[in-house]
């Protein structure tokens, strides 16, 4: 299940006003995630949205970089670090990876550090399951 489907994209303007409004966050360098559980049907359990902002990276080429390799890590590690361990019964993820870094960082940084922000966003949603 190595695909980032057009399903799994968090496309709404409904559901990102809701996710940046209500939704919960935290930081770890280079990410800032936000994320909020709601009751909706979908095909998928995470729809997410990947931000990379133009105030720090002014040109297209460099936003567009950074954005390939967070999306490439992120479908790559998705399925054993992020799906696996997602209750059933919370409903739909909506989740935000912001890219808050001030480096073009190469891949396998990007690819650590996700995993590392999945282990964190399981701390503190279940926090009784630390270390499983």
């Amino acid at each position: 299940m190595y695909t980032f489907s057009k399903e799994e994209r968090l496309c709404s303007r409904k559901h990102l006003d809701l996710l940046f409004k209500n939704g919960s966050s935290f930081l770890l360098y280079p990410f800032r995630i936000s994320y909020i559980f709601i009751d909706s049907p979908a095909e998928v359990q995470v729809q997410v949205v990947i931000n990379v902002p133009k105030k720090r990276y002014k040109r297209a080429v460099d936003r567009n970089l950074l954005k390939r390799r967070i999306r490439e890590a992120y479908r790559l590690n998705k399925q054993e670090n992020l799906y696996k361990k997602l209750p059933a019964d919370k409903g739909l993820l909506l989740f935000s990876i912001q890219f808050v870094g001030k480096e073009k960082y190469d891949f396998s940084f990007i690819e650590k550090k996700l995993i590392v922000t999945f282990k964190r966003f399981y701390s503190l949603i279940l926090p009784d399951e630390i270390d499983k």
